[in-house]
């Protein structure tokens, strides 16, 4: 038997037991044996093109927007980083509010925040404080999934933390993760399929997969490897980051709408933006090797996913941070110029702004919002100013 059939039949089997406990509704029968390829079978072949809007969104956004500081009002962490958006409400989290970690602590210390803050989307909102806990020390990643589940990576605690709707800590993932510095989330692709969390480790250059609900495993993977790193520490560390996924959903929608279901990378340390297609099709354990430079990719098995250069060097300078815009264009965050780079999925540059004149590296974090090229607007952390703010039209 082929090992994409034997994954096929573990796949039928897990589906098998969603049918018990759901009552079968939706579920289709699939043939004993037939190869299931992950997600991408599932969803066939067709409707996956990506789009082609030229549009600039970024030459749009002429107004830049302070929401607040960052600084947590009970222990003082400050160094923001990644942003999330809340979809629903739920427990402490309402509709549109806005998620944001703090990598510092009061002193400055990198690595060493151990905070998340929470702000409603207007300017001149206080920060409250979502959750404080030490497994979050470094906090560099809130990725919510359906349900306004976070899970927040922590670079120094080396770990990958489950947080609920009310702040409270409900499990860690610890190796293969072992130094995340990014981490991101899917909408399901199809009724019962699992949402995705991926987390990329600063100190080896791999990214790891975790698989939830539906027939998910609940289990980390270590599906890429060969991703080049700096072996940096705080701020200074580059690697596998600027996760972005495009399937079609906007924000506020759990549910896929293509069959795209493209996972885009940012890796400061090779310059270089890269996608991976099919990605929740990614299974097993080092399915894509990186090569040299982020420009060639060994794939376990091309015909069901594999990686691709989207773009390398200039206008790029150290990229870290990256988000879809509703077109399924995106624009990637330069750390080492205060550069936001507004790019299609084929490569080609729109636009670049630069959004901070200071020479130290400051913006870590983006998460565009809105449904169309008219209404798009896309939240931005500085650590120079310690500050969230919002570009918009």
């Amino acid at each position: 038997m082929s090992f994409r059939n034997s994954r096929a039949l573990v796949a039928l089997a897990i589906a098998s037991m969603a049918m018990t406990a759901c009552g079968g509704a939706g579920m289709t029968s699939i043939p004993a044996g037939q190869p299931l390829m992950g997600n991408a079978q599932h969803l066939l072949d067709s409707g996956g093109v990506m789009p082609a809007d030229s549009t600039s969104i970024l030459k749009k956004l002429t107004k830049d927007v302070t929401i607040g500081s960052t600084v947590d009002p009970k222990n003082g962490d400050k160094g923001p980083r990644a942003i999330s958006v809340v979809e629903g409400n739920n427990g402490k989290l309402k509709k549109n509010q806005i998620l944001v970690c703090n990598f510092e602590d009061s002193k400055g210390n990198a690595g060493q925040g151990t905070t998340i803050e929470q702000f409603s989307p207007t300017p001149n909102s206080k920060p409250t404080t979502f959750v404080q806990n030490s497994k979050i020390a470094g906090c560099d990643g809130t990725a919510i999934t359906s349900g306004e589940q976070i899970y927040a990576a922590g670079m120094t605690s080396k770990l990958m933390v489950w947080i609920n709707q009310s702040g409270q800590v409900k499990k860690t993932y610890g190796k293969p993760i072992t130094m995340p510095i990014a981490d991101a989330e899917t909408p399901q692709l199809y009724l019962y399929s699992p949402i995705y969390v991926y987390a990329g480790n600063g100190d080896t250059g791999t990214v790891d997969t975790l698989s939830l609900g539906g027939y998910g495993t609940n289990k980390v993977t270590e599906v890429i490897n060969g991703f080049p790193v700096n072996k940096g520490s705080g701020w200074s560390a580059q690697g596998p980051s600027g996760f972005a996924y495009w399937c079609g959903a906007l924000p506020g929608e759990q549910r896929c709408k293509n069959r795209a279901d493209t996972m885009y990378l940012a890796d400061g340390d090779c310059n270089a933006i890269v996608s991976i297609d099919h990605a929740s099709s990614l299974l097993v354990k080092d399915e894509i090797t990186v090569g040299a430079g982020c420009k060639t990719f060994k794939c376990k098995y091309p015909t069901t996913t594999c990686g691709k250069l989207v773009k390398a060097g200039s206008p790029l300078n150290k990229p870290f941070a990256a988000t879809i815009l509703p077109n399924g264009n995106m624009v990637v965050a330069n750390t080492g110029n205060n550069t936001l780079v507004e790019l299609m999925p084929s490569g080609k540059v729109l636009a670049t702004k630069v959004i901070d004149k200071s020479k130290t590296p400051g913006i870590w974090g983006l998460f565009a919002i809105g449904t169309t090229d008219n209404n798009t607007e896309i939240y931005y952390t500085d650590t120079n100013s310690d500050e969230l703010h919002e570009l918009e039209q």
